[in-house]
């Protein structure tokens, strides 16, 4: 696996990482926690060396199964997590970003997780009643402290990005992009080019339906939360069908399958880039890490821009709520 390096101060994981929520949160049933900590350990072993969780996956069991899994091995691996949310009664109960809550989340994190550091902390939403500056503040104190190396955000908006560097300086960022969802390209990412900072796209493969296993007739678990976001309605994954077809026509030419030739996009766009797909299952992981290692030429990288422009998305890809709290 090849390396990659995040923000200016030498974080440096693997080209992909592993977006661990899925194994403990979101997607319907729970896996076992030994087939989780066994898919690790595989990662590992495939040479992923950066792993994203949260204290709000579960909540709290996500963290606690890399805790579990990462102990006699955790000086090998990045491992990032998440503070923002206010949890009470096991839910998500709005974003509380205050100084002494930060504190709070760092400490119980580094419980969680059997570790003496967070090796990247991001703010998981932007909260408005919380200056960034303070933000920003509160982090840089604990990376003073030894408790956390790196500052991350997550969903954040370019002057935000820009108030809280001016502050501590910002190593990675964390939001969706990927084929279907390309908003960052017009104000995101010439913003991190110009600071230095690094990019974690997450749901590159659009929580699975770039994969093509995914189409009008999918039905989901009960408690799956695809089921709540627009733009997986089963009119929009019928609308949203040509982009997969065009993708797949390219994957077969290039003797892949659509899901690394989505995450070969990615990588190509910027050097600072690291994706971060999800996966409960090892064939899929496998799947996933070969496409680090798929070349593509300019030709290619025109003909799949190409394809992803000639298509008008149907589907807001949250509810009008929680869209409110991104780009803040």
């Amino acid at each position: 696996m090849q390396t990659r390096t995040l923000g200016q101060n030498g974080l440096e994981v693997s080209a992909l990482g592993l977006g661990c929520m899925g194994m403990s949160f979101a997607y319907g049933i729970t896996p076992d926690t030994r087939e989780m900590v066994s898919l690790l350990h595989a990662a590992v072993e495939r040479g992923v060396t950066f792993f994203d969780t949260a204290e709000a996956y579960g909540p709290f069991a996500n963290e606690e199964l890399l805790g579990e899994a990462f102990g006699p091995i955790r000086d090998k691996l990045v491992i990032a997590t998440k503070f923002g949310f206010r949890i009470e009664h096991g839910k998500q109960a709005g974003v509380d970003s205050r100084p002494s809550h930060i504190r709070d989340v760092a400490e119980a994190s580094l419980t969680r997780l059997k570790t003496d550091v967070i090796d990247l902390f991001y703010q998981h939403r932007v909260d408005p009643n919380v200056p960034i500056e303070d933000v920003a503040g509160a982090v840089g104190d604990l990376i003073r402290e030894g408790k956390v190396k790196h500052f991350g955000l997550s969903e954040a908006g370019a002057d935000t990005i820009r108030r809280a560097h001016a502050v501590q300086p910002v190593t990675a960022l964390q939001s969706e992009y990927s084929l279907w969802w390309r908003e960052p390209e017009a104000e995101i990412l010439p913003t991190l080019e110009e600071l230095g900072i690094g990019f974690v796209p997450f749901s590159p493969l659009g929580r699975g339906f770039l994969t093509g296993k995914i189409d009008a007739a999918t039905k989901f678990e009960s408690n799956d939360f695809r089921n709540s976001l627009p733009r997986f309605s089963e009119e929009a994954r019928a609308a949203n069908q040509t982009l997969v077809d065009l993708i797949a026509a390219i994957a077969q030419r290039k003797r892949a399958t659509p899901a690394q030739i989505a995450l070969a996009w990615l990588l190509a766009q910027k050097p600072w880039i690291v994706p971060i797909p999800g996966t409960t299952k090892l064939n899929r992981l496998e799947e996933n890490i070969h496409a680090a290692s798929i070349d593509l030429s300019a030709e290619d990288l025109a003909d799949i821009t190409r394809a992803a422009d000639s298509v008008t998305i149907e589907g807001a890809r949250y509810s009008a709520a929680t869209q409110a709290m991104i780009n803040r």
